[in-house]
């Protein structure tokens, strides 16, 4: 996948622009980009994925309901993917060109989430420390921070790397510290935000959906950041 790392913003900002609206993305909205990312969709398959949608939307006879979320453009997003990728076989050439970051900026982003990590009040557990974790990931992004600064053609692949393992070690500390009564409201939140989309999205995208909309839920419960450079 093309490195990028203005990924959420760029998707935002056209959905927003082909809806004539600021609306804020949902929570189930930016799991769902996050999966695309994950996935290794193009951002311009994504891009083209939401102008086809309206455009159909747009030819419809009756509109009776608008569209309200990213999840209405998940099949078209998907089929523009591989519409790029047939198109770009025997090419020897990837869809879009890359663009790279300011290492000011990223040092930066690392540094102030470190500040909100060991700002945060987290609760302790009998089978985990979130407390713990926190502090120890803060550290690491410090000293991320530093390398990136004093080496600025350090790899940003390598970086998100690091970064996604620290987040995955947040997430897993997060559940086991989580309440019964917390995990089952954030699940219940997440089925019922997820009900209208099952019919229209393959069965593996609703869990991946299911399992990206809880951590970004439980993060928030506890005022913790998103790591990834993807969310600069």
């Amino acid at each position: 996948m093309e490195n990028y790392f203005n990924y959420f913003t760029e998707i935002e900002e056209h959905f927003q622009r082909q809806r004539s609206s600021t609306l804020l993305l949902s929570t189930l909205d930016w799991a769902l980009i996050e999966i695309w990312k994950d996935a290794g969709i193009p951002l311009e398959a994504v891009l083209r994925g939401i102008d086809s949608t309206f455009e159909h939307y747009a030819k419809r006879p009756a509109r009776t309901r608008k569209i309200n979320g990213l999840a209405f453009c998940s099949q078209e997003v998907l089929s523009a993917a591989e519409d790029m990728k047939e198109a770009a076989v025997g090419t020897g050439k990837p869809a879009s060109a890359a663009k790279g970051m300011n290492t000011g900026e990223i040092a930066v982003f690392l540094l102030k989430n470190a500040e909100r990590l060991e700002s945060a009040k987290l609760p302790e557990s009998p089978t985990a420390s979130p407390p713990t974790v926190a502090a120890e990931t803060a550290r690491v992004l410090r000293e991320l921070a530093e390398r990136v600064s004093e080496s600025p053609a350090s790899s940003l692949e390598d970086l998100e790397r690091r970064l996604t393992v620290l987040e995955e070690k947040l997430f897993a500390v997060l559940h086991a510290a989580a309440s019964d009564e917390l995990l089952l409201q954030v699940r219940a939140t997440a089925d019922r935000e997820l009900a209208p989309y099952r019919r229209k999205m393959p069965a593996a995208q609703i869990e991946q959906l299911h399992k990206q909309f809880v951590n970004k839920r439980l993060l928030e419960e506890r005022g913790l950041p998103r790591l990834s450079l993807f969310y600069m």
